[in-house]
């Protein structure tokens, strides 16, 4: 069983805080709570750090480069061109 520390003015705050904004922050925010292996973490980590990246930069850009590979829309306008990819010019040759 878990033992909780002994009340102290700021405790007690944190606890009213944390009890009054839980849905708030719940509503605003979104956690994977995902494992992956020691040894990719670790490697992700180091890479992170090397090049001042935050865990969220690594979210955002993975889902972006994600997003390319299946939204061909989104690809032109993510590298700022317009362009028709040989698969489009297929589709239209069909039409």
């Amino acid at each position: 069983m878990v033992t909780r520390k002994e009340d102290t003015p700021q405790r007690v705050a944190n606890r009213k805080y944390e009890e009054k904004n839980k849905e708030k922050r719940k509503a605003t925010s979104g956690n994977f709570q995902t494992m992956i292996p020691r040894d990719l973490f670790e490697k992700i980590n180091a890479f992170l750090k090397e090049y001042g990246y935050t865990k969220v930069e690594l979210i955002q850009a993975g889902y972006e480069e994600l997003l390319v590979r299946h939204d061909t829309g989104f690809a032109k306008l993510k590298d700022g061109y317009d362009d028709f990819f040989e698969n489009e010019l297929e589709q239209f040759k069909k039409k």
